[in-house]
Protein backbone atom coordinates (compact mmCIF):
# COMPACT_ATOMS: atom_id res chain seq x y z
CA UNK A 1 0.00 0.00 0.00
CA UNK A 2 1.24 3.39 -0.80
CA UNK A 3 1.59 5.16 2.56
CA UNK A 4 1.54 8.59 0.99
CA UNK A 5 -1.95 8.01 -0.36
CA UNK A 6 -3.36 7.31 3.14
CA UNK A 7 -2.66 10.90 4.54
CA UNK A 8 -5.32 13.60 4.11
CA UNK A 9 -4.82 17.41 4.83
CA UNK A 10 -7.46 18.68 7.23
CA UNK A 11 -9.93 21.08 5.63
CA UNK A 12 -12.27 23.85 7.07
CA UNK A 13 -15.91 23.45 6.71
CA UNK A 14 -17.92 26.31 5.27
CA UNK A 15 -19.19 27.28 8.74
CA UNK A 16 -15.69 27.48 10.14
CA UNK A 17 -14.57 29.66 7.27
CA UNK A 18 -17.43 32.08 7.94
CA UNK A 19 -16.61 32.26 11.66
CA UNK A 20 -12.96 33.05 10.91
CA UNK A 21 -13.92 35.81 8.48
CA UNK A 22 -16.37 37.31 10.99
CA UNK A 23 -13.71 37.39 13.73
CA UNK A 24 -11.25 39.15 11.46
CA UNK A 25 -13.86 41.72 10.48
CA UNK A 26 -14.81 42.28 14.14
CA UNK A 27 -11.18 42.83 15.08
CA UNK A 28 -10.73 45.29 12.23
CA UNK A 29 -13.91 47.13 13.23
CA UNK A 30 -12.82 47.40 16.86
CA UNK A 31 -9.41 48.56 15.69
CA UNK A 32 -10.95 51.28 13.55
CA UNK A 33 -13.25 52.35 16.39
CA UNK A 34 -10.29 52.57 18.76
CA UNK A 35 -8.37 54.64 16.23
CA UNK A 36 -11.33 57.00 15.80
CA UNK A 37 -11.77 57.31 19.59
CA UNK A 38 -8.06 57.89 20.04
CA UNK A 39 -7.99 60.55 17.36
CA UNK A 40 -11.07 62.19 18.94
CA UNK A 41 -9.50 62.19 22.40
CA UNK A 42 -6.26 63.50 20.98
CA UNK A 43 -8.12 66.26 19.17
CA UNK A 44 -10.15 67.04 22.31
CA UNK A 45 -6.98 67.29 24.37
CA UNK A 46 -5.37 69.47 21.74
CA UNK A 47 -8.39 71.78 21.61
CA UNK A 48 -8.47 71.95 25.40
CA UNK A 49 -4.80 72.82 25.48
CA UNK A 50 -5.25 75.46 22.79
CA UNK A 51 -8.20 76.90 24.66
CA UNK A 52 -6.19 76.97 27.90
CA UNK A 53 -3.30 78.68 26.12
CA UNK A 54 -5.69 81.17 24.56
CA UNK A 55 -7.36 81.87 27.92
CA UNK A 56 -3.98 82.26 29.64
CA UNK A 57 -2.87 84.64 26.90
CA UNK A 58 -6.04 86.72 27.26
CA UNK A 59 -5.61 86.83 31.04
CA UNK A 60 -2.01 87.98 30.62
CA UNK A 61 -3.09 90.62 28.10
CA UNK A 62 -5.83 91.79 30.48
CA UNK A 63 -3.34 92.04 33.37
CA UNK A 64 -1.04 94.05 31.14
CA UNK A 65 -3.87 96.40 30.16
CA UNK A 66 -4.80 96.90 33.83
CA UNK A 67 -1.14 97.56 34.62
CA UNK A 68 -1.13 100.24 31.94
CA UNK A 69 -4.19 101.86 33.50
CA UNK A 70 -2.55 101.78 36.94
CA UNK A 71 0.67 103.24 35.56
CA UNK A 72 -1.18 106.03 33.77
CA UNK A 73 -3.04 106.95 36.98
CA UNK A 74 0.27 107.00 38.88
CA UNK A 75 1.88 109.22 36.26
CA UNK A 76 -1.09 111.61 36.20
CA UNK A 77 -0.94 112.00 39.98
CA UNK A 78 2.82 112.43 39.82
CA UNK A 79 2.28 115.22 37.31
CA UNK A 80 -0.47 116.69 39.51
CA UNK A 81 1.92 116.91 42.48
CA UNK A 82 3.95 119.57 40.68
CA UNK A 83 2.40 122.95 41.46
CA UNK A 84 1.20 124.97 39.72
CA UNK A 85 -0.42 122.50 37.36
CA UNK A 86 0.70 122.58 33.75
CA UNK A 87 -1.30 120.74 31.09
CA UNK A 88 1.82 120.18 28.98
CA UNK A 89 2.51 116.72 27.59
CA UNK A 90 0.24 114.05 29.04
CA UNK A 91 1.68 110.65 30.07
CA UNK A 92 1.90 107.83 27.52
CA UNK A 93 3.76 104.55 26.96
CA UNK A 94 4.34 102.19 24.03
CA UNK A 95 4.99 98.45 24.36
CA UNK A 96 6.23 98.72 27.92
CA UNK A 97 7.04 95.31 29.43
CA UNK A 98 4.97 93.94 32.26
CA UNK A 99 7.46 92.88 34.98
CA UNK A 100 8.07 89.12 35.24
CA UNK A 101 6.06 88.51 32.09
CA UNK A 102 6.35 88.53 28.30
CA UNK A 103 3.24 90.74 28.13
CA UNK A 104 3.43 94.41 27.15
CA UNK A 105 1.15 97.42 27.52
CA UNK A 106 0.67 100.75 25.81
CA UNK A 107 -1.45 103.63 27.07
CA UNK A 108 -2.44 107.16 26.16
CA UNK A 109 -4.10 109.93 28.16
CA UNK A 110 -6.21 112.44 26.30
CA UNK A 111 -8.44 115.32 27.33
CA UNK A 112 -8.19 118.44 29.46
CA UNK A 113 -8.90 119.68 32.97
CA UNK A 114 -12.16 121.25 31.88
CA UNK A 115 -13.37 118.38 29.70
CA UNK A 116 -11.95 115.51 31.73
CA UNK A 117 -9.30 112.90 30.96
CA UNK A 118 -9.70 109.54 29.22
CA UNK A 119 -7.14 106.73 29.52
CA UNK A 120 -6.90 103.99 26.89
CA UNK A 121 -4.63 101.09 27.79
CA UNK A 122 -3.89 98.14 25.49
CA UNK A 123 -2.31 94.94 26.82
CA UNK A 124 -0.73 92.33 24.53
CA UNK A 125 0.53 88.82 25.07
CA UNK A 126 1.34 86.73 22.00
CA UNK A 127 -1.62 87.12 19.66
CA UNK A 128 -4.00 88.11 22.47
CA UNK A 129 -4.94 91.77 22.94
CA UNK A 130 -7.16 93.51 25.52
CA UNK A 131 -8.18 97.15 25.70
CA UNK A 132 -9.45 98.98 28.79
CA UNK A 133 -10.65 102.55 28.99
CA UNK A 134 -11.33 104.73 31.99
CA UNK A 135 -12.37 108.25 32.86
CA UNK A 136 -10.33 110.11 35.47
CA UNK A 137 -11.77 112.72 37.78
CA UNK A 138 -10.32 114.96 40.45
CA UNK A 139 -11.01 113.94 44.04
CA UNK A 140 -10.43 116.27 46.99
CA UNK A 141 -10.02 115.78 50.74
CA UNK A 142 -13.52 116.96 51.63
CA UNK A 143 -15.85 114.73 49.61
CA UNK A 144 -17.50 113.41 52.77
CA UNK A 145 -19.28 115.19 55.59
CA UNK A 146 -17.44 113.28 58.31
CA UNK A 147 -14.92 110.51 57.87
CA UNK A 148 -12.52 108.92 60.32
CA UNK A 149 -9.72 106.41 60.47
CA UNK A 150 -11.16 104.96 63.67
CA UNK A 151 -14.01 105.80 66.04
CA UNK A 152 -16.91 108.14 65.28
CA UNK A 153 -19.36 109.03 68.04
CA UNK A 154 -22.46 111.21 67.68
CA UNK A 155 -24.04 111.99 71.03
CA UNK A 156 -27.64 112.71 71.99
CA UNK A 157 -29.59 115.05 69.77
CA UNK A 158 -26.86 115.69 67.21
CA UNK A 159 -27.57 116.23 63.53
CA UNK A 160 -25.52 115.66 60.37
CA UNK A 161 -26.98 117.01 57.13
CA UNK A 162 -25.88 118.90 54.00
CA UNK A 163 -26.54 121.93 51.83
CA UNK A 164 -25.40 123.43 48.51
CA UNK A 165 -26.00 120.02 46.88
CA UNK A 166 -26.41 119.64 43.15
CA UNK A 167 -27.58 116.71 41.01
CA UNK A 168 -24.09 115.17 40.72
CA UNK A 169 -23.31 115.15 44.45
CA UNK A 170 -25.48 112.22 45.47
CA UNK A 171 -26.20 111.48 49.11
CA UNK A 172 -24.16 113.02 51.87
CA UNK A 173 -21.89 110.42 53.51
CA UNK A 174 -20.38 109.88 56.94
CA UNK A 175 -18.24 106.87 57.75
CA UNK A 176 -15.13 105.20 59.06
CA UNK A 177 -12.37 102.98 57.75
CA UNK A 178 -12.68 100.91 60.92
CA UNK A 179 -14.11 97.38 60.94
CA UNK A 180 -13.97 97.06 64.75
CA UNK A 181 -17.24 96.39 66.55
CA UNK A 182 -18.76 99.51 68.06
CA UNK A 183 -16.54 101.95 66.15
CA UNK A 184 -19.47 104.11 65.03
CA UNK A 185 -21.90 105.10 67.77
CA UNK A 186 -25.15 107.00 67.32
CA UNK A 187 -26.88 107.99 70.55
CA UNK A 188 -30.58 108.60 71.03
CA UNK A 189 -32.04 111.38 68.92
CA UNK A 190 -29.23 111.44 66.36
CA UNK A 191 -30.31 112.26 62.81
CA UNK A 192 -28.19 111.43 59.75
CA UNK A 193 -29.66 112.84 56.56
CA UNK A 194 -27.59 110.72 54.21
CA UNK A 195 -25.58 107.48 54.00
CA UNK A 196 -23.26 105.68 56.42
CA UNK A 197 -20.29 103.56 55.31
CA UNK A 198 -17.99 101.27 57.29
CA UNK A 199 -14.53 99.94 56.45
CA UNK A 200 -13.87 97.42 53.71
CA UNK A 201 -14.72 93.92 54.91
CA UNK A 202 -16.60 95.21 57.94
CA UNK A 203 -20.10 94.24 59.03
CA UNK A 204 -22.29 97.34 59.52
CA UNK A 205 -24.41 95.45 62.03
CA UNK A 206 -21.33 95.07 64.25
CA UNK A 207 -19.44 98.28 63.50
CA UNK A 208 -22.45 100.57 63.99
CA UNK A 209 -24.17 100.86 67.36
CA UNK A 210 -27.38 102.85 67.07
CA UNK A 211 -29.55 103.59 70.08
CA UNK A 212 -33.32 103.87 70.00
CA UNK A 213 -34.44 107.07 68.30
CA UNK A 214 -31.43 107.38 65.97
CA UNK A 215 -32.49 108.05 62.37
CA UNK A 216 -30.64 107.43 59.11
CA UNK A 217 -32.42 108.54 55.95
CA UNK A 218 -29.99 106.98 53.45
CA UNK A 219 -28.25 103.65 52.97
CA UNK A 220 -25.88 101.81 55.30
CA UNK A 221 -23.18 99.78 53.57
CA UNK A 222 -19.63 98.42 53.52
CA UNK A 223 -17.06 100.18 51.34
CA UNK A 224 -15.42 98.17 48.58
CA UNK A 225 -11.96 99.46 49.54
CA UNK A 226 -10.28 101.44 52.29
CA UNK A 227 -10.70 105.18 51.91
CA UNK A 228 -7.31 106.83 51.41
CA UNK A 229 -6.06 109.61 53.70
CA UNK A 230 -3.29 111.22 51.61
CA UNK A 231 -0.36 112.67 53.58
CA UNK A 232 -0.06 116.45 53.70
CA UNK A 233 3.24 118.30 53.38
CA UNK A 234 3.89 121.98 53.91
CA UNK A 235 4.81 123.87 50.72
CA UNK A 236 8.51 124.67 50.54
CA UNK A 237 7.69 128.34 50.07
CA UNK A 238 6.12 128.46 53.55
CA UNK A 239 8.92 126.52 55.22
CA UNK A 240 11.43 128.98 53.76
CA UNK A 241 9.68 132.01 55.30
CA UNK A 242 11.24 133.71 58.34
CA UNK A 243 9.36 133.07 61.58
CA UNK A 244 6.85 135.68 62.65
CA UNK A 245 5.18 136.40 65.98
CA UNK A 246 1.69 137.51 66.83
CA UNK A 247 2.01 140.21 69.47
CA UNK A 248 -0.55 142.06 71.56
CA UNK A 249 -0.39 144.84 69.01
CA UNK A 250 -0.99 142.56 66.00
CA UNK A 251 -4.30 143.46 64.39
CA UNK A 252 -4.25 141.89 60.92
CA UNK A 253 -2.71 139.15 58.80
CA UNK A 254 -2.75 139.42 55.04
CA UNK A 255 -0.56 137.12 53.03
CA UNK A 256 1.61 134.15 53.92
CA UNK A 257 3.37 133.67 57.25
CA UNK A 258 5.18 131.14 59.42
CA UNK A 259 4.85 130.82 63.20
CA UNK A 260 6.19 128.58 65.95
CA UNK A 261 2.88 128.88 67.84
CA UNK A 262 -0.23 131.02 67.85
CA UNK A 263 -1.56 131.92 71.31
CA UNK A 264 -4.36 134.46 71.48
CA UNK A 265 -5.91 135.54 74.74
CA UNK A 266 -7.52 138.36 76.70
CA UNK A 267 -10.07 139.21 74.00
CA UNK A 268 -7.41 139.73 71.34
CA UNK A 269 -8.83 139.78 67.81
CA UNK A 270 -6.58 139.28 64.78
CA UNK A 271 -8.28 139.69 61.42
CA UNK A 272 -7.46 137.82 58.20
CA UNK A 273 -8.02 140.57 55.65
CA UNK A 274 -6.78 138.92 52.47
CA UNK A 275 -5.94 135.49 51.00
CA UNK A 276 -3.53 134.04 53.56
CA UNK A 277 -1.66 130.78 54.07
CA UNK A 278 -0.14 130.14 57.49
CA UNK A 279 2.26 127.46 58.70
CA UNK A 280 2.24 126.87 62.46
CA UNK A 281 4.87 124.29 63.40
CA UNK A 282 3.58 124.11 66.99
CA UNK A 283 0.23 124.66 68.71
CA UNK A 284 -2.71 126.96 68.08
CA UNK A 285 -4.51 128.11 71.25
CA UNK A 286 -7.48 130.47 71.16
CA UNK A 287 -8.76 131.32 74.63
CA UNK A 288 -10.13 134.07 76.88
CA UNK A 289 -12.54 135.36 74.21
CA UNK A 290 -9.80 135.71 71.60
CA UNK A 291 -10.62 135.48 67.91
CA UNK A 292 -8.77 134.68 64.75
CA UNK A 293 -11.30 136.37 62.48
CA UNK A 294 -11.69 135.93 58.72
CA UNK A 295 -13.42 139.02 57.36
CA UNK A 296 -14.98 139.59 53.95
CA UNK A 297 -12.25 139.56 51.32
CA UNK A 298 -10.12 137.26 53.42
CA UNK A 299 -9.46 133.53 53.32
CA UNK A 300 -7.22 131.26 55.38
CA UNK A 301 -5.36 128.04 54.70
CA UNK A 302 -3.58 126.83 57.84
CA UNK A 303 -1.05 124.02 58.33
CA UNK A 304 -0.82 122.97 61.98
CA UNK A 305 2.00 120.83 63.32
CA UNK A 306 0.75 120.57 66.93
CA UNK A 307 -2.60 120.72 68.70
CA UNK A 308 -5.47 123.08 67.93
CA UNK A 309 -7.67 124.18 70.85
CA UNK A 310 -10.32 126.88 71.12
CA UNK A 311 -11.66 127.37 74.66
CA UNK A 312 -12.82 129.96 77.19
CA UNK A 313 -14.67 131.88 74.52
CA UNK A 314 -11.90 131.64 71.93
CA UNK A 315 -13.09 131.35 68.34
CA UNK A 316 -11.82 130.86 64.84
CA UNK A 317 -14.50 133.14 63.48
CA UNK A 318 -15.17 132.95 59.75
CA UNK A 319 -17.33 136.03 59.26
CA UNK A 320 -17.80 135.21 55.55
CA UNK A 321 -19.83 132.12 56.57
CA UNK A 322 -18.26 130.38 53.56
CA UNK A 323 -16.54 127.11 54.59
CA UNK A 324 -14.41 127.18 51.43
CA UNK A 325 -12.65 130.26 52.84
CA UNK A 326 -11.16 128.32 55.78
CA UNK A 327 -9.21 125.08 55.44
CA UNK A 328 -7.11 123.62 58.23
CA UNK A 329 -4.63 120.80 57.59
CA UNK A 330 -3.29 118.88 60.57
CA UNK A 331 0.21 117.53 59.94
CA UNK A 332 1.63 114.30 61.38
CA UNK A 333 2.20 115.89 64.79
CA UNK A 334 -1.36 117.22 65.08
CA UNK A 335 -2.89 114.76 67.55
CA UNK A 336 -5.56 116.89 69.22
CA UNK A 337 -8.21 119.18 67.75
CA UNK A 338 -10.79 120.63 70.17
CA UNK A 339 -13.62 123.06 69.45
CA UNK A 340 -14.67 123.71 73.05
CA UNK A 341 -16.37 127.10 72.83
CA UNK A 342 -20.07 127.29 72.02
CA UNK A 343 -20.47 128.90 68.62
CA UNK A 344 -20.37 128.33 64.89
CA UNK A 345 -17.40 127.10 62.88
CA UNK A 346 -17.40 127.59 59.10
CA UNK A 347 -14.57 125.60 57.54
CA UNK A 348 -13.03 122.29 56.52
CA UNK A 349 -10.71 120.31 58.79
CA UNK A 350 -8.35 117.57 57.58
CA UNK A 351 -6.37 116.06 60.46
CA UNK A 352 -5.87 112.31 59.84
CA UNK A 353 -3.81 111.79 63.03
CA UNK A 354 -5.95 113.90 65.38
CA UNK A 355 -8.72 113.05 67.80
CA UNK A 356 -11.24 115.77 67.01
CA UNK A 357 -13.94 116.84 69.46
CA UNK A 358 -16.83 119.19 68.80
CA UNK A 359 -18.22 120.10 72.23
CA UNK A 360 -21.77 120.85 73.35
CA UNK A 361 -23.82 123.05 71.04
CA UNK A 362 -20.98 123.73 68.59
CA UNK A 363 -22.30 124.02 65.04
CA UNK A 364 -19.91 123.07 62.23
CA UNK A 365 -20.64 124.13 58.66
CA UNK A 366 -18.15 122.37 56.41
CA UNK A 367 -16.43 119.00 56.56
CA UNK A 368 -14.32 116.94 58.97
CA UNK A 369 -11.74 114.21 58.32
CA UNK A 370 -9.80 112.94 61.33
CA UNK A 371 -8.42 109.93 63.18
CA UNK A 372 -11.51 110.01 65.40
CA UNK A 373 -14.45 112.36 65.83
CA UNK A 374 -16.79 113.02 68.73
CA UNK A 375 -19.78 115.31 68.31
CA UNK A 376 -21.18 116.24 71.71
CA UNK A 377 -24.75 116.78 72.89
CA UNK A 378 -26.92 119.08 70.77
CA UNK A 379 -24.06 119.85 68.38
CA UNK A 380 -24.53 119.80 64.63
CA UNK A 381 -22.52 119.28 61.46
CA UNK A 382 -23.79 120.62 58.17
CA UNK A 383 -21.80 119.50 55.16
CA UNK A 384 -21.21 122.13 52.50
CA UNK A 385 -21.24 120.20 49.22
CA UNK A 386 -19.43 123.11 47.57
CA UNK A 387 -16.26 121.69 49.18
CA UNK A 388 -16.55 118.83 46.70
CA UNK A 389 -15.76 121.20 43.82
CA UNK A 390 -11.98 121.00 43.47
CA UNK A 391 -9.27 122.29 41.16
CA UNK A 392 -5.88 120.91 40.15
CA UNK A 393 -4.13 123.33 42.50
CA UNK A 394 -6.02 122.35 45.68
CA UNK A 395 -4.15 120.74 48.58
CA UNK A 396 -4.31 116.93 48.56
CA UNK A 397 -6.23 116.71 45.30
CA UNK A 398 -5.70 113.56 43.23
CA UNK A 399 -6.97 111.78 40.15
CA UNK A 400 -9.16 108.71 40.66
CA UNK A 401 -10.87 106.30 38.26
CA UNK A 402 -14.52 107.16 38.07
CA UNK A 403 -15.61 104.84 35.22
CA UNK A 404 -13.95 101.79 33.73
CA UNK A 405 -14.82 99.44 30.89
CA UNK A 406 -13.05 96.94 28.64
CA UNK A 407 -13.30 95.65 25.10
Amino acid sequence: MNKKSLWRKPSLTGLQRKEAGFAIGLVLTIFVILIVIGIGLLNLGLQGRLQAVRAASEISAKCAADAGLTKSLFEMNKKLAVKPWSEGVLPSATNESLPNSDATFSYTVTGSVDGGYIVESVGRYGRAEKTVRSILRLAGLFEKAVFTQGSLELKNGTVVDSYNNDAEDGNMLIGTNSTTAGSLIMKSGVTIEGDIAVGAGGDPALVIVGESGATVTGEIYTMAETYAFPPITVPDSLVALPKSQIKATTKTISGNARYDNINLGNSQIVQITGPSTIYVSGNVDLSNSAQLQIVNGGSLTMYVGGSFVSKNGGLLNNVTQDPTKLRIYGLDGCKKFDLMTDGTFYGAIYAPNADLKSHNSVEIFGSVAAKSFTQSVSAGLHYDAALNDVTVNDVGVRFVVTRWYEE
